[in-house]
């Protein structure tokens, strides 16, 4: 199961939802406020096993955070932020060309390259 950190569209949900992936929201969890440590100890607990993030220096912090929880993996979506429609449409056509595969110990940046 995927969680949605805080700073991804909650729209985001349902896109991924149709594509037949099981995700949820850190705000529908009332998680919105934890650090990034704290968030993945409580997604781990919870049964998540990937966070889609917006939050590139959390990559700083996910050396240290995946070595403690070393089968998840967290996914830095690097699209800029719009308003959903725009949104909706730019993180559909990197899907298309490349969807997200996240690897459980990792941090990834998707899309690959910045569409």
């Amino acid at each position: 199961m995927w969680l949605l950190d805080a700073n991804m569209d909650v729209h985001l949900a349902q896109f991924l939802r149709e594509a037949g992936i099981s995700c949820e929201t850190a705000a529908s969890l009332g998680w919105k406020d934890l650090s990034n440590g704290h968030l993945v100890s409580m997604a781990d607990g919870a049964g998540f096993w990937c966070l889609l993030t917006r939050d590139r220096l959390f990559g700083e912090a996910a050396s240290r955070t995946l070595k403690l929880f070393p089968h998840f993996a967290v996914v830095v979506v690097h699209l800029p932020q719009r308003r959903w429609q725009e949104y909706r449409e730019q993180f559909m056509k990197a899907w298309a060309e490349s969807p997200i595969q996240p690897v459980r110990g990792r941090l990834i940046f998707w899309p690959a390259q910045p569409v």
